[in-house]
């Protein structure tokens, strides 16, 4: 066993649910911050960019088999285990800050090949063996996540479904053979704290499935009992069903140990869209979850993450790693001709055995963390880490007093409610001064800021921003490693933490414009950075982006609070933005 190099100071012990906490060993309040490993165990074709003849794992499987044989394709499925996620990728995402990943697993891949004596396919339990034993080198926690359960729970291409329906509840076997293996891997990792939680499935019975909603929580009894045969200390991680946003399902606690955990993909990130998780957290007395969220731009995570921070509730970014993107950390790149592979699955020339070989090659040597193309503006816009750019509306979500406030007779001026944010009493506006209104359509609605939105603070009206500082160790040994793809190791760190370099400080740039028809001369923003007075910036009559004149003062790792005062009269702000000076 390896000895640990490095852990975020909260990794430490058994994970447990306390009240409405998750704590560690030491009974300290943990919140989990992660990532997914997506696509690694389970394939999906969005990731890889494939259309939706190539969905899903099984059609990815018969994709590579049809164009390059089975003897090449079972080459191509052992390199691409061993190298889709590495010990590089959980070193990289423990040195940036994470302390936990979820590892969503395939159960047909255990079920299938050669098995052992218990019944299960040992290369794919020492894949999970590996990254457990990776995660406990580098200090971060492991959810291990069916993400696909014998027979399909979702009925999707996200389940491997092979008919599109949610087999796991119509098939006695398949509904056993979920529960067995449970069984099977409580047993196995029963000893390791590392392993903070088993999350028995992933989002099952989407609404168009929900005739079997009420078999979900029979379903979840019955795996939870068998786990706890053999397993007494994990922590127990349940899902609502249709999208795990639909929590109605829950009736009763089933354990005293759980978390319960909620997905958020491309609504409004603010407390609103999640107040009905909030409210079933004081009710029930339990630790709650943003299991799954992501696929969207830098400045939704900006907000969104921030959200679940205020609220104190932990979150798990998707995902770690993708082909040809630009809002995941990791991007792998497009190898040359890979549309001739989507173009093929949808009626197209079938590439020759030998070109098929050398693009799914190419592919291969992109997916190692060192052939990358690394986006840390991804990670520092989940972490809400200098430098970044934070949208001007994604101010504070502790509410009135801590993340914004008004003068007494500014309170109650607005005679319209926002789309956005409704509860807070702020205008919310375009930024051509047009109130950013309620959707009239009944029904879901997908976040869009259209060109762009601003919040307008009346004079005397106040926000404030909080964002986080690297510590300039482990930043300067990030960057070694952007820069020149070095190795971190335990002496790496280290000579870096005795030998820090130059920290550099951040400059502040503000995008803002006086507000009304007859803007004010003279209005301003007051700046307040933990407590200590920086000056002030003018607001013109047009947009335009106003720059301190000095830099920030050399900040220490950790969290800041900046808070911006309208004086001289209101004023609209788009955005905040720190970066190097």
């Amino acid at each position: 066993m390896k000895s640990q190099l490095y852990r975020q100071p909260e990794v430490d012990g058994w994970v447990k649910a306390e009240g409405k906490r998750l704590v560690n060993g030491r009974g300290e309040e943990l919140i989990l911050r992660g990532v997914g490993l997506g696509s690694w165990l389970l394939p999906e074709g969005y990731m890889w960019k494939l259309p939706a003849e190539g969905d899903r794992p099984r059609r990815i499987e018969r994709m590579v088999t049809e164009l390059i044989g089975e003897r090449n394709a079972a080459t191509f499925w052992q390199t691409y285990f061993n190298r889709y996620t590495s010990e590089a990728d959980i070193r990289q995402l423990s040195l940036e800050g994470f302390n936990s990943v979820r590892v969503p697993f395939n159960a047909r891949k255990l079920l299938e090949g050669e098995l052992n004596e218990e019944g299960y396919n040992p290369d794919q339990l020492e894949l999970l063996d590996r990254v457990i034993d990776w995660c406990r080198t580098w200090g971060v926690y492991v959810i291990l996540d069916m993400h696909g359960a014998p027979g399909g729970q979702t009925g999707a291409n996200i389940d491997d479904s092979e008919n599109d329906q949610p087999e796991l509840f119509t098939s006695a076997e398949h509904r056993q053979a979920a529960i067995d293996l449970w069984r099977y891997l409580a047993q196995r990792y029963r000893d390791e704290w590392i392993v903070a939680g088993y999350d028995l499935l992933n989002e099952p019975l989407p609404d168009y499935h929900g005739k079997y909603k009420d078999w979900l929580e029979p379903l979840y009894r019955d795996m939870i009992a068998t786990i706890r045969e053999v397993d007494e200390r994990h922590l127990i991680i349940l899902e609502g069903a249709h999208w795990s946003t639909d929590w109605t399902v829950f009736t009763e606690k089933l354990d005293d140990n759980v978390l319960y955990q909620f997905h958020k993909y491309w609504n409004n990130p603010d407390t609103e869209s999640i107040q009905k998780y909030l409210d079933f957290r004081n009710a029930w007395n339990v630790p709650i979850f943003m299991g799954e969220g992501g696929e969207n731009d830098l400045d939704w995570y900006a907000g969104a993450f921030r959200l679940f921070e205020d609220h104190r509730i932990s979150w798990n970014f998707w995902t770690w790693k993708k082909i040809d993107t630009i809002n995941s950390p990791c991007s792998i790149p497009k190898p040359e001709g890979w549309e001739k592979l989507g173009n093929w699955l949808e009626g197209g020339n079938k590439p020759e055995p030998e070109e098929a070989c050398r693009i799914l090659g190419r592919y291969l040597d992109g997916m190692l963390f060192d052939a990358c193309d690394y986006r840390s503006e991804v990670v520092n816009a989940l972490l809400r880490r200098a430098p970044m750019r934070i949208p001007a509306i994604h101010y504070g979500y502790k509410g009135e007093g801590e993340s914004f406030g008004f003068k007494d007779s500014e309170r109650d001026q607005i005679t319209w409610q926002s789309d956005y944010r409704r509860g807070d009493g702020l205008a919310i506006r375009k930024l051509d001064g047009e109130p950013m209104l309620p959707r009239t359509e009944p029904g879901w609605h997908r976040w869009d800021v259209g060109d762009g939105l601003c919040v307008e603070l009346p004079e005397g009206g106040w926000l404030a921003y909080e964002f986080t500082i690297a510590a300039e160790a482990v930043a300067s040994v990030l960057a070694e490693t952007a820069a020149t793809s070095v190795e971190i190791t335990k002496a790496s760190i280290e000579t870096t933490s005795a030998k820090p370099s130059a920290p550099t400080p951040f400059s502040l740039k503000l995008r803002l414009m006086a507000a009304g028809e007859e803007a004010k001369t003279g209005a301003a923003l007051e700046l307040e950075l933990d407590g200590v007075p920086l000056g002030q910036l003018p607001a013109d009559s047009t947009w335009s982006s106003a720059v301190l004149s000095d830099p920030l003062p050399l900040l220490a790792p950790g969290l800041h609070r900046l808070v911006l005062t309208a004086i001289g009269g209101a004023l609209l702000l788009e955005s905040v933005e720190l970066d190097r000076s």
